[in-house]
């Protein structure tokens, strides 16, 4: 048993001494440790291209490849798939080279960080929706893309820039018309209202915009808002006649109220806690209905009229209110 233990603890160490980081030659120049650092890059060693370049930046901070490294250094970051490190190093370049005229490069390469971090190894290979993910990283990176459009217009990665910003307007109204349909089905028509406004007002030529139309249309119908639902269904009309909440030109609701507890949706309605109710019926009326049968079954024979288990001439037909039950009818 202790030569197996030995054993193992000799290929651990192994294993770990393989795997440790190449200890750097402080006896290296700047321009031999720059060059170490390219052939890094160029053979996509992206880890130990960090490890040189940050060592290049401290020991030499006022040589002639100082400034180069820190820009290469945002890149092996990105390459690295480190998106958080390479904006930081994004922003202090840019913070401390204002005027560089590389500065560029390091707004692009902010604004692809956060565009590809929600990008992950999973959502890369499977359809996912991104529209539906949090889009924290989104807006991050459509503002970071805008920053470098308005301030360096002629910048040789501004036509991507613009072309990923397309991309990004799209995705965010996406979002917002996702988040409207939840408040539909949750009932809370006011502020699925307000997202789909904000989506006509604020994503104009976006896919969304007759997707916000028809949130606006289908809330403001269930709070009884005739004329402004109205007014949102014609603009629908006028600008999307072919949107799939139109059929043969009339409007059509897409959400239904999930009046469901949270029993029946977290066993995905294999178990119904209550049935539905009918309309205009609430729970209480049914607990004291419930109430008042019980105890009218415990009333003995005896006491009960001849004529107890025949209706009133003066009731017969008539629907009994909760009020009614409670006060056994005394009041009728």
């Amino acid at each position: 048993m202790q030569v197996r233990h030995l054993l193992l603890i000799a290929i651990l160490a192994l294993t770990a001494a393989c795997s440790s980081k190449d200890v750097l030659d402080e006896n290296l120049s700047e321009s031999e440790l720059y060059q170490q650092a390219q052939s890094d890059l160029d053979s996509k060693s992206y880890t130990s291209a960090v490890t040189k370049l940050k060592a290049l930046e401290s020991r030499y901070p006022f040589g002639r490849y100082a400034e180069q490294a820190q820009l290469e250094l945002i890149y092996a970051y990105y390459k690295n798939v480190e998106p958080e490190a390479a904006r930081s190093a994004a922003e202090r370049f840019i913070r401390l080279h204002p005027q560089h005229a590389n500065v560029d490069y390091a707004y692009y390469v902010k604004g692809l960080a956060s565009f590809d971090q929600d990008r992950g190894l999973i959502a890369r290979f499977l359809p996912l929706d991104m529209s539906k993910r949090d889009p924290g990283a989104a807006r991050d990176s459509y503002n970071e893309f805008a920053q470098l459009t308005s301030r360096y217009p002629n910048s040789r990665y501004s036509p991507d820039a613009k072309q990923r910003m397309i991309y990004l307007r799209n995705l965010l109204a996406a979002y917002e018309i996702h988040v409207a349909h939840y408040y539909l089905t949750r009932q809370a028509y006011v502020a699925a209202a307000n997202r789909g406004r904000y989506v006509v007002e604020n994503f104009q030529e976006t896919p969304a915009v007759g997707d916000g139309l028809a949130v606006m249309t289908e809330a403001y119908q269930r709070l009884t808002l005739d004329e402004l639902a109205a007014t949102s269904l014609e603009a629908l009309k006028l600008n999307y006649p072919d949107h799939p909440s139109l059929v043969d030109g009339e409007f059509v609701p897409r959400e239904e109220a999930d009046n469901r507890s949270w029993l029946t949706k977290a066993t995905l309605g294999l178990i119904e806690s209550d049935t539905p109710l009918p309309p205009g019926e609430t729970r209480a009326n049914q607990d004291v209905v419930r109430q008042y049968e019980d105890a009218e079954e415990q009333i003995p024979e005896e006491l009960k009229s001849p004529g107890a288990d025949q209706p009133n001439q003066k009731t017969q037909g008539r629907k009994r209110s909760w009020f009614s039950y409670m006060t056994f009818g005394l009041f009728d």
